[in-house]
């Protein structure tokens, strides 16, 4: 049955940065809803962001659109020079390939919730506006921009 259990679905806390990149967003959780219902051409992903944290740091995909829908909660997405209000019921779409970095920060009292949708796309690689940091959906692992790995 397609029904998927939410319950049962494991939950990951943080990012998975590497020090000290993931303190703005510790206690952020993650529940990866598509995986959990088989698919593979995109995800969709349950997060919550406590008061205070941020969605990730800053960035942008060079092949993968991302798509947010706001289920409850206030938050702010910041991109370049920008920043915008949004609440249950409202949601932002990012093309790939822009170069301008996006994240959402929880500036309120309250858990937000939200839903994350990717297309996955294998030759994608994330890259942080304002660190050294980024990463390829081939491996997952987090390099420095100039492909230096971390210790």
């Amino acid at each position: 049955m397609p029904k998927i259990d939410i319950a049962t679905v494991p939950v990951r806390v943080g990012t998975g940065y590497p020090n000290p990149f993931n303190e703005a967003c510790a206690g952020r959780t993650r529940q990866r809803l598509g995986d959990a219902g088989g698919l593979n051409a995109f995800g969709v992903n349950l997060m919550t962001l406590p008061a205070g944290k941020w969605s990730s740091q800053r960035h942008w995909h060079s092949h993968e659109d991302e798509f947010v829908y706001v289920l409850s909660g206030e938050l702010t997405l910041v991109e370049d020079g920008e920043e915008a209000i949004l609440r249950a019921g409202d949601c932002a779409a990012f093309p790939k390939g822009t170069g301008n970095g996006h994240h959402l920060q929880n500036r309120c009292d309250s858990v937000a919730v939200y839903l994350e949708v990717g297309s996955r796309h294998p030759d994608d690689m994330t890259t942080c506006s304002d660190v050294d940091l980024k990463s390829s959906n081939r491996d997952g692992a987090f390099v420095h921009k100039d492909g230096a790995p971390y210790p």
